[in-house]
């Protein structure tokens, strides 16, 4: 959801708050909303996300002394109030920082979790897989939350501020209100068939039975109250006592309307379950290429180890040299091929044996790149290769199609004055999740289980990605953060499913190959190939010549009219920060620095 620029409303609750606790308000607050703009560039730290009143919360948090850990729990915090649909409380995520002192990159794994009962036919019914959005609907596609815990972990590792002091605006936020848009309407719309089958998600987000007027004020006390809760308790009350045994009992008996003629199947989640989730630390994916270090999640997410690997492909090519339909004819196929090993090899390593460190090498990846011709497109399903045993130009087993992977999400990123940096992707899965409200809480539990294959994605090849107890299902989100010698380049990270991969991907190769400013590299228009018959194009490329000079390698094309929506941060050589957000998908993002015109 994407706010217009007035919002004198919301803003002015946001400022209160930020006084509350001590920070100082943005400058502009005070004569109402800050401008949403794209672009900033300044000094004292940056923050990039998809809201201005997100992007203002963090930069408050920065302004206040707070680091980039602090303002990115502020930042998404607000992004549950006013991206409800798109992440939240109910949801988990992937958090990368980068650690300024120490020159390290870390992460944190807050990625769902399924009940401990779960097994491989989680989804199947008398040996069939149940239809997708009756398991998207359900209170079986519903995993333990993780994102309460990142912030926990986050905060204790490298924060400088209680999480209580965090979550005041965003608790005021939802007390007083943010200002509909048209997006947000648009959104309400789309799910407006699944919000009116659940009384408390419609008495919510369907007041009176209606959808928000653009330009009202929407407010959510219940979250709010939530939010209080969190910072009196700690965010342990989501994992243990009564708010845990409310959501619970929600997915146990999805509070459904007797008027409602849909299935909504139970979940299994317990008490149990809630109380033993746990996030994990763990080393990032990594791999040098054009000199810099990249840095990324590794499994249970594929987003590092597909990325990594389709740069790996393409690091013996001279991408800046090549024409426009050469560059993207190599970055296709690429994705296609890091898209292959990926449905093979990825999955939760508790549950399988994922070959992270063979699928980064780039012996692996010179044995994948030689698949790669000029003059011909490669076709798909492609078949894997094998990491562990490389061979030349070869494949390993059959063919197996990309499984379907819900398209929504939220990217943050943020810098503060010190050098650290974060770049975190939080998500609730599909648009409006599993668009079960828990009562009284305010806030949708997530469908993230439906990120499992529901069946083997071909008959008789193995999935690393089907259900099972405890078990992370196989995410595509990239959070990455570049190195030079040890120091921040830049950050990125995108929404999108599995568009996140070749999105980030993109992004990478657009600046770092092709020499776009950060920020046209975002806006450039996209393509999106993942192992499918079709590469998808955005409008900009489906109108462009260059469509028919790829067709004529063997390309296969669909339009989509959106691909992703993606935020970064760059470290500027004279010091300063650049932040960057998408100038109109998804209505475009917010980019704020702390000290816009110099030092303080």
């Amino acid at each position: 959801m994407r706010r217009p620029a007035a919002r004198q409303f919301a803003l002015v609750a946001l400022a209160g708050a930020l006084v509350s606790t001590g920070a100082a308000a943005p400058p502009s607050a005070a004569a109402g909303a800050p401008a949403k703009v794209p672009v900033a560039v300044g000094y004292g730290g940056a923050v990039a996300s998809v809201d201005a009143d997100a992007s203002a919360a963090g930069i408050a948090v920065l302004r206040a002394g707070g680091n980039a850990v602090d303002a990115a729990v502020a930042t998404a915090a607000a992004l549950g109030v006013t991206e409800p649909y798109s992440a939240g409380i109910g949801g988990g995520g992937y958090f990368v920082h980068y650690d300024a002192a120490s020159h390290r990159v870390e992460t944190i794994d807050g990625r769902e979790t399924a009940p401990a009962t779960a097994t491989a036919t989680l989804f199947q019914e008398n040996g069939v897989p149940i239809p997708f959005a009756e398991g998207q609907t359900s209170g079986r596609g519903v995993g333990v939350p993780g994102t309460p815990a990142t912030w926990k972990s986050a905060l204790d590792a490298w924060g400088t501020r209680p999480l209580g002091q965090l979550l005041k605006p965003a608790e005021k936020l939802a007390r007083d209100g943010f200002t509909v848009d048209a997006t947000f309407r648009a959104q309400t719309e789309l799910n407006q068939d699944r919000f009116k089958d659940f009384p408390d998600t419609a008495k919510l987000f369907l007041p009176g039975g209606a959808l928000p007027v653009v330009g009202s004020t929407f407010k959510n006390p219940d979250l709010a109250a939530t939010y209080a809760e969190l910072g009196r308790k700690g965010v342990d009350a989501v994992y243990r006592g009564p708010l845990a045994e409310d959501i619970v009992r929600t997915v146990r008996k999805p509070p459904v309307s007797p008027t409602a003629t849909r299935t909504v199947r139970p979940g299994d989640l317990t008490t149990g379950d809630l109380g033993a989730y746990a996030t994990k630390r763990q080393a990032p994916t990594q791999v040098r290429y054009r000199g810099l270090d990249v840095y990324s999640i590794a499994p249970s997410s594929s987003g590092g180890t597909t990325v990594g690997e389709a740069l790996n492909i393409l690091e013996g090519t001279d991408l800046r040299g090549l024409s426009e339909a050469q560059y993207l004819h190599r970055y296709i196929e690429a994705s296609r091929i890091s898209f292959a090993d990926r449905g093979r090899w990825v999955g939760d390593p508790a549950a399988e044996r994922v070959p992270t460190r063979e699928l980064l090498s780039q012996r692996y990846a010179d044995s994948r790149a030689c698949l790669i011709r000029p003059d011909r497109a490669l076709t798909s399903p492609l078949a894997p290769g094998d990491p562990r045993h490389p061979a030349t130009c070869g494949g390993s087993g059959q063919a197996a199609p990309t499984t379907y992977e819900g398209e929504n999400t939220t990217h943050l990123t943020v810098a503060d004055r010190w050098g650290n940096v974060v770049s975190y992707t939080l998500t609730i899965e599909s648009t409006g999740g599993s668009a079960i409200t828990v009562p009284g809480r305010g806030f949708l539990l997530n469908n993230e289980l439906t990120d499992f294959s529901f069946a083997p994605a071909a008959p008789g090849i193995p999935d690393p990605n089907l259900p099972g107890p405890g078990k992370r299902p196989r995410s595509s989100i990239a959070p990455t953060i570049v190195l030079r010698d040890g120091k921040p380049v830049l950050a990125v990270g995108s929404p999108g499913g599995a568009t996140i991969i070749t999105t980030v991907l993109q992004t990478l190769l657009g600046h770092l190959d092709r020499g776009l400013p950060l920020e046209d590299a975002i806006a450039a228009p996209r393509a999106s190939q993942r192992n499918q018959s079709a590469t998808e194009l955005e409008p900009g490329l489906w109108n462009s010549p260059v469509r028919a000079q790829l067709e004529a390698l063997g390309h296969t094309f669909r339009q989509n009219p959106e691909i992703g929506a993606a935020t970064g941060v760059q470290r500027l050589p004279d010091g300063r920060w650049l932040a960057a957000a998408e100038p109109s998908r998804r209505g475009g993002g917010s980019a704020m620095v702390v000290y816009p015109h110099g030092r303080p």
